[in-house]
């Protein structure tokens, strides 16, 4: 028997990426028991799709996702839901994917609903999309009907991201695309007519977007965008001049000239200021003067408050902790290296938890500084450094560059049934706000300017 398991183990585990044609056996609490000839497999409710009833004695195709060893056997987990299924079944209906001409870079699925689907072709001859759909849409079709009529939506892969965002969110249009590549999440702006096209029904063009990219996606109409570049100009112009003492054409020249913090106008080279149309050298020394004096003044008031609120100096000794930090470290009880050591992530970022069956979101004390997940983790360990808590030697590394020969950056390989490694847990989070995406910085000046 324990021969019989292992050869069944070794025989399968080398095929998980492929479908596998079997037999319902039994039904067990929606689970489907599958007969695989020499093993039986498992598909569970979730990896199933909506709505689809399987009798005793089927036949079935579905797509084995892994297989685990146990004690009582090896688990083959099938799917029907994984975007890996979907793929391998182009692969058997589109001659071109099987030879590997065309390539399904990535695969995003609801399944029953809608799915999307990126594609690359290696040849210039050939249209990867139009190959995928077929004369009259006879290749997708068939996909389509295995998939219990799932809308398929097949895009060009583009090694450029805004492209790719932008094509993924197909058929809504794109204004505009902002990246922050520091927290994975890209603003898209869409003319106020497609921002219900955009999202789609109950967020699933969004979602589905978002599950292809990589990226968390926020959507924002044109107007909503005009409004908050209006008002941040507006807002800016009035820190400029509180901070400087200087009159309101001058501040909103600095703002249209892309300064954004008094910290920028502050420590720029002194020449940058000097060629705004009107300033001189003189001038610009005097802003930078005042500018560095400001700054002085609210760093003491912070410091002030720091102390006041109880943060001991150890704490800005720590890497990463600037004197906002501290006041908002204090403010939320966190006042010493030993403190902020024993925070986790979500304490810092924020987060949610479950109480009485519902999810509630909990701030987190520096959750106004919209920290991206590796700093909060960093700033932790660094406090555990700090506190004597661990080594130096135990804070993660920064990678080195990889080269080819002739000083280029190489490549990444690239595997396409890396897509498709795992079934999908859930959806990915894809929010629709105007708040927490970067935002450009080419701002035009009011009519007053």
């Amino acid at each position: 028997r324990e021969a019989e398991r292992a050869n069944q183990y070794e025989e399968f585990k080398d095929r998980v990426g492929e479908i596998v044609n079997g037999t319902v056996k039994r039904v067990e609490y929606g689970n489907t028991i599958v007969d695989l000839g020499r093993g039986e497999g498992i598909m569970r409710r979730d990896q199933s799709i909506p709505r689809e009833v399987f009798n005793i004695g089927d036949r079935i195709r579905t797509y084995i996702y892994d297989v685990r060893p146990e004690a009582k056997g090896p688990q083959i987990m099938l799917s029907r839901a994984h975007p890996g299924f979907m793929a391998k079944l182009f692969a058997q209906e589109v001659p071109e994917v099987y030879d590997g001409v065309i390539e399904i870079r990535a695969a995003a699925r609801d399944a029953g609903s809608r799915a999307k689907m990126a594609v690359l072709s290696n040849d210039s001859s050939i249209d990867p999309v139009g190959a995928c759909v077929g004369m009259r849409g006879s290749r997708v079709q068939a996909v389509v009907a295995e998939l219990q009529g799932e809308k398929i939506d097949i895009i060009q892969w583009n090694p450029d991201e805004p492209t790719f965002i932008v094509n993924a969110l197909a058929p809504a249009e794109v204004s505009k695309v902002v990246l922050d590549e520091e927290a994975d999440r890209v603003e898209v702006v869409v003319p106020d007519e497609q921002l219900s096209l955009a999202i789609g029904r109950r967020g699933q063009n969004v979602r589905l977007a978002s599950q292809l990219t990589g990226w968390q996606i926020d959507i924002i109409t044109e107007s909503q965008d005009s409004e908050r570049r209006q008002r941040e100009f507006s807002e800016r112009t009035l820190l400029f001049q509180e901070a400087l003492d200087v009159d309101e054409v001058i501040a909103q020249l600095l703002v249209t000239e892309g300064f954004a913090t008094v910290e920028d106008l502050a420590f720029v080279e002194n020449y940058e200021v000097a060629e705004i149309e009107g300033f001189d050298e003189d001038t610009a020394e005097e802003l930078q003067a005042r500018a560095r004096d400001y700054l002085e003044k609210q760093s003491a008031i912070l410091d002030a408050k720091r102390v006041a609120l109880g943060v001991l100096d150890e704490v800005m000794a720590v890497p990463g902790v600037t004197l906002p930090i501290a006041v908002a470290l204090g403010e939320g009880g966190v006042k010493t290296v030993e403190d902020l050591a024993d925070l986790a992530t979500d304490e810092i970022r924020g987060g949610y938890e479950m109480k009485n069956g519902e999810r509630t979101k909990v701030a987190g004390v520096l959750e106004s500084f919209n920290l991206a997940q590796e700093d909060a983790e960093l700033l932790i360990l660094q406090a555990r450094v700090a506190a004597g808590w661990i080594d130096a030697s135990e804070l993660p590394q920064p990678p080195e560059p990889e080269y080819e020969e002739g000083g280029e950056y190489a490549e990444g390989d690239f595997d396409p049934e890396a897509v498709f490694e795992a079934a999908p847990e859930g959806d990915a989070e894809a929010e629709v706000t105007a708040e927490d995406a970067e935002v450009e910085d080419d701002l035009a000046p009011t009519p007053d300017a």
